[in-house]
């Protein structure tokens, strides 16, 4: 019965902080939102095939680059777009291939980023907005303090009150949320970019062996 009746409370506390909290409820689907569509993408951006690299390396000394390219085409992943766009270049100097690999592995890591700055927004702009109900319900409730004149009752200020305070604290743990999400999703792109650098030296690495 306890149990019910603090749900209640908390719903109500909750209602009570006015539009900003519909605002902030948004905000923390949106974050909801970009969090597990971006983690689903850049997981998938770090699948590739153990021996990808060993089949490459492979088609390339034995000369069969379409195969190699036919290999990368099937491989639907940032790391075999960029060794498939390296292959493209073959036959133009080195420094030309290295350039284009590194150019499509930002434009990769680019499209891995899409929404992560909106996150980074919501992480920052949640608490402000918070804070912007705070003031918003202590204006309310000094506005009802003058104009209940000497008869000052405590119901009448506690709608301002609790709007004031509600806000606040829905405000920090939107923010709060959405910026340990910000903080997973950059930590996995990272990894990501780390991957494909190592991709590109290795790529690199089968060019300069010897014939």
């Amino acid at each position: 019965m306890e149990a019910t009746e603090i749900k209640l409370s908390i719903l109500d506390l909750a209602m009570k902080g006015g539009w900003i909290m519909a605002v902030l409820a948004v905000l923390s689907v949106i974050a909801v939102y970009i969090f597990i569509e971006r983690y689903i993408v850049v997981k998938r951006a770090t699948k590739i095939d153990n021996g990808f690299m060993d089949r490459i390396r492979e088609y390339m000394k034995d000369g069969k680059i379409e195969s190699a390219k036919a290999l990368c085409h099937g491989s639907n992943s940032p790391i075999a777009r960029m060794i498939e766009k390296g292959l493209s270049r073959l036959g133009r100097p080195l420094s030309d291939i290295n350039t284009t690999i590194e150019n499509v592995g930002n434009i990769e890591v680019g499209k891995l980023e899409k929404g992560v700055t909106l996150l980074s927004m919501i992480a920052s702009a949640s608490p402000m907005i918070g804070f912007l109900g705070t003031v918003v319900g202590m204006i309310r409730a000094f506005y009802n303090m003058s104009m209940a004149g000497n008869n000052i009752d405590i119901e009448l200020l506690s709608s301002g009150i609790y709007q004031a305070m509600v806000t606040t604290v829905g405000g920090l743990i939107v923010g709060i949320i959405a910026y340990v999400f910000y903080t997973i999703i950059v930590a996995r792109i990272q990894d990501v970019v780390n991957l494909l650098e190592a991709k590109a030296t290795e790529f690199m690495d089968v060019l300069n062996e010897p014939a």
